[in-house]
């Protein structure tokens, strides 16, 4: 009886797992239509005002404030901080480099994050991982290409954003379990508000007035990526991590099929590979961290 309802919280898991996926893709997508006409400043200042007004909202009705110092400590803010240099770099990647490229080359982010745990955080990573880890980044330099005739600059935004990323998702490891995650996503928009706004002042664009598709396509992003944000919160709740976790990977097929039929890409066999191998060692390095939680807990409670 047990096992059956494992099973179903787990499909559950899956299903909602699938579902912020999605919604960080088409989040994504219309992200990368407004980049044609709309600055990065203005796209992140709309995106952050609304995200950080909904989360206070969510966080105030819950009897949490958003305002004392306890929850406005150097972990929280420097998490703040990578944050704001993933989102910049991740837009600014999205207004250059085919959307395909972007989720292809986004898929290093759990290996880089195994790398930066092993360096910064003295976590154990044996050799199996750290080949894992090597192989893995062998498949960004064949989708990139550097030195070769169709290598493109801008795809290094994407590095920059995955580097954000890992940095922001270590140091929220060192951030105390009773701050809430609504306030840990308040901060974050919030800070990319503040970013957008900075960056219009010294930006000779200026605001610039929005269209009524525009408008849309700004509401379509910020619903997409509340619901994929909520959605990812529920699987990871519902379900067995070792389970849910590696459907994290089916973004980058969403964003494949949304590329190359919304903006017309084409995706050259390179880069399937290149994803191809980025998918696999990560799934490798996943399934081997698990084993070796699930070992070391096995070996504690023999002693």
């Amino acid at each position: 009886m047990l096992a059956v309802n494992k099973n179903i919280t787990n499909r559950k898991g899956i299903f909602l797992m699938l579902a912020a996926m999605a919604g960080f893709t088409l989040e994504d997508a219309f992200i990368k239509q407004l980049s044609s006409t709309i600055s990065i400043g203005q796209i992140l200042m709309v995106v952050g005002f609304f995200g950080a007004v909904f989360f206070a909202f969510l966080a105030l009705t819950r009897g949490r404030k958003i305002a004392v110092p306890s929850v406005w400590t150097w972990a929280t803010i420097a998490r703040m901080v990578a944050e704001t240099i993933a989102a910049v770099a991740f837009v600014t990647s999205l207004s250059l480099v085919p959307l395909s490229t972007v989720a292809a080359v986004f898929q290093v982010t759990p290996l880089t994050i195994t790398m930066g745990a092993a360096l910064f955080l003295g976590e154990r990573v044996g050799w199996r991982r750290w080949t894992a880890v090597g192989v893995g980044f062998s498949g960004v330099l064949l989708i990139i290409r550097p030195g070769f005739t169709g290598f493109d600059p801008s795809v290094l935004w994407v590095l920059v954003a995955v580097l954000g990323v890992a940095v922001r998702d270590l140091v929220t490891r060192a951030i105390p379990k009773t701050v809430e995650s609504s306030i840990i996503s308040f901060q974050a928009f919030s800070s990319l508000a503040v970013t957008g706004a900075l960056m219009l002042l010294v930006s000779p664009q200026g605001i610039a007035p929005m269209a009524s598709n525009e408008l849309v396509y700004f509401g379509c992003a910020i619903v997409f990526s509340v619901a994929g944000y909520y959605a990812i919160v529920a699987a990871m709740r519902v379900g067995d991590a070792s389970v849910v976790s590696s459907f994290r990977y089916t973004r980058l097929l969403f964003s494949l099929l949304v590329g190359v039929f919304v903006f017309n890409e084409s995706v050259d066999v390179p880069t399937l590979i290149g994803s191809a191998i980025i998918i696999a060692t990560g799934l490798y390095t996943f399934v081997r961290e698990h084993r070796v939680v699930m070992d070391r807990r096995e070996y504690g409670s023999a002693l």
